[in-house]
């Protein structure tokens, strides 16, 4: 592994734990790690549209404001994650569709390697077709890791 790409969430201690296991297996191999959040864009229209019916923050909501947010979430969830870890990361955040956004940045970077968190959806564990963790397994051009939880 050169590069890896760790996608977060805001559940925090579904994210925190990625992120150390991503972070300590980056470590351990002396890798570069991109820690990822992307903002889904319709959390974006409808914040977008909660400022412009209150007026609060001017009336608008702009990309470049969600994509600072959506980097401040990436790196909070980093330095939470990675207060005893000594790796080298990236942060970065971008408004989008999860699945696709998170394959365009690991393309763009050269990530051959993903971490990923996923809710089990059955009592066997299996997730539904569609679900965002699924789709990155099925369609990323390189090793997974996927830490599952229960919510």
């Amino acid at each position: 592994m050169d590069k890896a790409l760790a996608v977060v969430r805001r559940d925090s201690d579904a994210t925190t734990e990625l992120l150390r296991e991503a972070g300590e297996f980056a470590a351990g191999v002396d890798a570069e790690l991109v820690v990822l959040h992307v903002m889904p864009e319709d959390e974006y229209e409808d914040r977008m549209g909660s400022r412009m019916e209150t007026g609060s923050g001017g009336g608008t909501f702009s990309i470049d404001e969600a994509e600072r947010e959506a980097t401040f979430i990436a790196k909070e969830a980093a330095r939470d994650a990675f207060a005893d870890v000594d790796v080298d990361y990236e942060l970065v955040g971008i408004v989008g569709h999860v699945v696709d956004d998170a394959l365009d940045v690991a393309d763009q970077r050269n990530c051959d390697h993903l971490f990923v968190s996923g809710r089990r959806r059955s009592p066997s564990g299996k997730a539904f077709f569609g679900d965002v963790t699924q789709r990155l397994l099925l369609n990323f051009d390189g090793m997974v890791t996927v830490s599952l939880h229960d919510k």
